[in-house]
């Protein structure tokens, strides 16, 4: 493939499958070729190599419009599995550590059900085997 070629559906390992970039409307670049590596440019600004054994399919995924769509009601959301979502700050102390408060109480620092902290906080492990072939991480 030529170098910058638009793909999708890109492999981990050899014969495992299509792992990333598979959402709609999205795509990665072809940004290099390094021994028996191919560097790629994911949807996240991330550059990562990838061995050039691996398959992906050429081209952008279809139905790029689908972030546009708005569910309309919540009827909608239902139809599709999806079951009612409340915040954590409309609960009491007991169910959530950000509930509780007189009146309209802000609630804290974002937490999650379980009390660990829910935006900002790095989680993936730094011992994984696969960060050696990250090149580049996603910009914030």
């Amino acid at each position: 493939m030529p170098l910058g070629t638009l793909i999708h559906n890109i492999e981990m390992r050899p014969g495992q499958g299509a792992q990333m970039v598979r959402s709609a409307g999205v795509f990665a670049q072809l940004a290099g070729r390094e021994d028996k590596y191919a560097i790629i440019k994911l949807p996240s600004g991330e550059l990562r190599k990838i061995l050039a054994a691996c398959k992906a399919t050429v081209g952008v995924v279809g139905n790029s419009d689908h972030a546009l769509e708005k569910s309309g009601k919540a009827g909608r959301s239902r139809w599709l599995g999806r079951r009612p979502h409340n915040r954590g700050v409309t609960m009491n102390p007991v169910d959530h550590p950000m509930g509780g408060g007189e009146g309209r109480a802000s609630g804290g620092h974002p937490r999650s059900r379980k009390g660990l902290l829910a935006k900002g906080y790095k989680t993936r492990h730094p011992k994984n085997q696969s960060n050696q072939y990250i090149i580049e991480r996603r910009k914030k």
